[in-house]
This record gives C-alpha cells, sequence and structure tokens, in this order.
C-alpha cells in the first residue's frame, strides 16, 4: 500500500547521491516500521506514465514506540528518470508516494559475528543493519568490506566513520578503491571472486560467520558469493541484494513451450479473479490489467516486490535475482519475470 509521506529533509552525499528522509505521521508509525535491510518503492507520474523505483533504508530501525522516519539513499543511475528527478529537483516540504517497507534482506538484530561485502550504493541496506545490531546487541559484532571507485564518490561516507569511532571493538572496516590510489590499505582494484579468495580468509575466520551480507551489483554479489562458497560457507549464511545488473552479465532462462492459450487466477488482498494471459506478457502485466493495486516496483527480476506462491500449473521465469534458493523451491515466484508454461495459472500474492 502507499502511502502520501512529506520529505522531511534532503541530504547531499556526493555528487551523484542524495539521502532523503520521510515524515511519517504517528497514525502510520507502526506500517513504516522496519526490519534493517528493507526497502521502500516510490512512486510519481510523469506525462501520465507511472514510475516506480525501490530504494533501500539506511537509517537504524526505530525501537518500540519511537517515530519512524524512514531514511533512503539514492544515486543517480544514467537515464534515471526518478533517481534525476530526487537529485535534481526534490525538495523539503514535497510529497512523495512512498509504499510500506518490503523485503526479505535483512539482519533481525540478535548476538553473533556478522560481515558484509558491498559495491557503491549496496552500502545503503547495511548500514541500517550495522547501526541497529551494534546499538542493540552488545555481543555483536560486524566487519564491512567496502568497494567503491574514489573517495569523493563514497556515499555515507561521515556515516561509516561515526560508527567506527562509536564500536572501535565491535566493528571492523575494510575499503577497497578501484579507480583510485590509497597511502595505506588495500591497493586499488576492484574485489572480485579471486582477490576476496585471498583477501577475505586474512581478515576474518569465514566460515565461523553467522551470517554475510552481499549487496551492489551483480559482477561484485556473484563474485563474493563465489569466493565464499569456495571457502566453504555454508549457502544459507550467505544472502544477497542486488542492485544493478549490468548488460549481458548475467543468463537469461532460454524461452519454453508456452500454451497456446492460458488463463491466471490470482489472490490479491483475499480477493480472488481469473484473467487471460495475453501473448508475450509476464503474469505481472496480466494482472495489472484489472488490479493496478498488485505490488511492484522494478519489474527487472531485481526487487522482489511482486514474489507471489505458485498454487497450481508451472511458470518460466525469465530471471531471478531477488528469491533465495530456498524461496523458488518452496514454490515462489517473481510475477514480473513469470510466463505460463500451462494452461491454466494460479498465484496467490498473500502468502
Amino acid at each position: 500500500m502507499f502511502h502520501r509521506l512529506r520529505v522531511g529533509s534532503v541530504e547531499r552525499l556526493t555528487d551523484d547521491s542524495v539521502a532523503v528522509t520521510f515524515t511519517v505521521p504517528p497514525e502510520l508509525w507502526a506500517r513504516f516500521r522496519h526490519t534493517p535491510g528493507q526497502h521502500l518503492a516510490l512512486r510519481r507520474t510523469v506525462g501520465g506514465e507511472e514510475i516506480r523505483r525501490t530504494y533501500s533504508i539506511c537509517s537504524a530501525a526505530p525501537g518500540p514506540g519511537e517515530p519512524s522516519a524512514p531514511r533512503v539513499g539514492i544515486r543517480r543511475v544514467d537515464g534515471g528518470e526518478f533517481s534525476t528527478y530526487a537529485i535534481e529537483e526534490l525538495a523539503v516540504g514535497d510529497t512523495v508516494e512512498v509504499m510500506e517497507p518490503m523485503g526479505r534482506f535483512r539482519l533481525e538484530p540478535h548476538p553473533g559475528y556478522f560481515a558484509a561485502v558491498v559495491g557503491g550504493s549496496g552500502i545503503t541496506p547495511v548500514l541500517s543493519m550495522v547501526t541497529t545490531l551494534l546499538a542493540r546487541e552488545p555481543e555483536a559484532r560486524f566487519c564491512l568490506i567496502r568497494s567503491d571507485r574514489t573517495v569523493a564518490s563514497t556515499m555515507f561516507l561521515d556515516e561509516v566513520a561515526e560508527v567506527k569511532d562509536r564500536y572501535p571493538e565491535r566493528f571492523q572496516l575494510v575499503t577497497a578503491l578501484s579507480r583510485e590510489e590509497r597511502q595505506a590499505g588495500l591497493e586499488s582494484g576492484r574485489l572480485d571472486r579471486e582477490r576476496l579468495s585471498a583477501l577475505l580468509p586474512r581478515l576474518l575466520p569465514v566460515t565461523r560467520i553467522d551470517g554475510w551480507f552481499l549487496c551492489g551489483p551483480f559482477g561484485l554479489v556473484s563474485g563474493a558469493d563465489r569466493a565464499l562458497r569456495g571457502l566453504g560457507v555454508e549457502r544459507g549464511r550467505i544472502h544477497q541484494e542486488i542492485f544493478h545488473v549490468e548488460t549481458g552479465s548475467a543468463p537469461v532462462t532460454a524461452p519454453a513451450a508456452a500454451p497456446d492459450r492460458a488463463t491466471l487466477t490470482v489472490t490479491l488482498d483475499g480477493r480472488s479473479g481469473s484473467w487471460p494471459v495475453r501473448e508475450g506478457e509476464s503474469l505481472l502485466e496480466t494482472v495489472l490489467r484489472a488490479r493496478s493495486d498488485a505490488p511492484y516496483a522494478c519489474k527487472g527480476g531485481v526487487c522482489g516486490t511482486c514474489r507471489a506462491f505458485l498454487v497450481s500449473g508451472e511458470v518460466r521465469m525469465d530471471r531471478n535475482f531477488a528469491l533465495e534458493p530456498e524461496e523458488t523451491s518452496a514454490g515462489y515466484v517473481l510475477a514480473c519475470q513469470s510466463h505460463p508454461a500451462t494452461g491454466e495459472v494460479e498465484l496467490d500474492f498473500d502468502r
């Protein structure tokens, strides 16, 4: 569900990024209480066309009874209509349509030893994880390995430094720059699979980390995942969120034979309906023709907002960068990437 929220502040982080804080009225505090790592979908209409984008919450999660004021990090994307608007036009006092927090890339605060490998704006959800975890759990530790192009392009540079100053014994920070030499620390260059495979065992007891959180562009996340798996880390301890998929960097599922005619039945917010699937359209597009309230944001298989349970029938997913293997095994699919492989398909968005 979307709500109109007023912009409380817009802070310039770098030349191409800002942090936007929303003011939430008391009656909506409970709806906008987030778990560290979750994101918000933002919506605006331009020239009659609806634009939706998801941005991760970077602020610490509020405690019981505390006001909710979610803060998101937004970096400009080449040709990005929403990011350009946010950076160049959005101002304090403006209102934005904001969906309630969503996402399964989460860290519920509890004692343990955790680590993250992030690239660029991938720091955004992890900043929320770190600040919430260390403030609430005195027995928790966190190691952050981050990769950025240059110091000037690094988002939340001061905020991360403040965390390091506040928790010097429990927070470890390792920074790599891909396009700038440093006098101290790691040599410049990208954090690829080979480099991480050599680096991580020197920093941490890799297989004893309670949870690994990987966030950023597809290349970094997939390389870090392969490095960790090669070092013996269990799949269940690795959590991923991809912010950007470079063109041609990830495979698309080969097309499967589609039925001549297909009917989609959907349960959404307690109401059910059935509609014919038009040739070439995704199941999400089928639903949106009749139900404009169907949940979605990126339509690229990345954010997971359109996650639904496959009740019956079979589907083919073009791409999946949001669902964990456990979720797909349990029967969940991304409606924006799914096409019917049988004549009858039923999805449940409420499970």
